[in-house]
């Protein structure tokens, strides 16, 4: 297997999960009759499009992240971290729709992961920084 073969898989579904969420924003506006760019007036479409603002704005944390971890650290153990961040992404995606209060679980399961991801590739690359000095 290529090198990194892991993350690239889990980077690309990432990608694949936001694409999905942009896919509901869509399905959410033809319910709702409410073309673009109006941005409000149902609740359900309200929630689709905050899903995906608040996975794009993470997306610039967890990529960089999850790349600098596997150099640092370990392809596999980074996918599988990055995987559960996924896994956080989607039960959060589902949870905000059904009903705001229960964004918690996969809001918490996905910040736990990338806070795996960047302080244990930040604290390695300290480590590295300063063993090699």
């Amino acid at each position: 297997m290529q090198p990194h073969a892991y993350v690239a898989i889990v980077t690309l579904l990432s990608l694949l999960v936001y694409a999905w969420m942009g896919i509901r924003v869509a399905r959410a506006r033809a319910k709702s009759g409410i073309a673009a760019p109006v941005m409000t007036g149902d609740p359900i479409l309200e929630r689709h499009i905050r899903v995906q603002a608040n996975t794009l704005e993470w997306l610039p944390i967890f990529l960089p992240s999850l790349w600098l971890f596997a150099l640092y650290w370990n392809d596999l153990a980074a996918a599988v971290v990055g995987a559960i961040w996924i896994v956080g992404r989607i039960v959060y995606a589902l949870g905000y729709v059904a009903d705001p209060k229960k964004r918690e679980a996969g809001f918490l399961i996905q910040t736990l992961a990338c806070a795996v991801l960047l302080f244990g590739a930040l604290g390695r690359a300290v480590w590295v920084l300063f063993l090699t000095t």
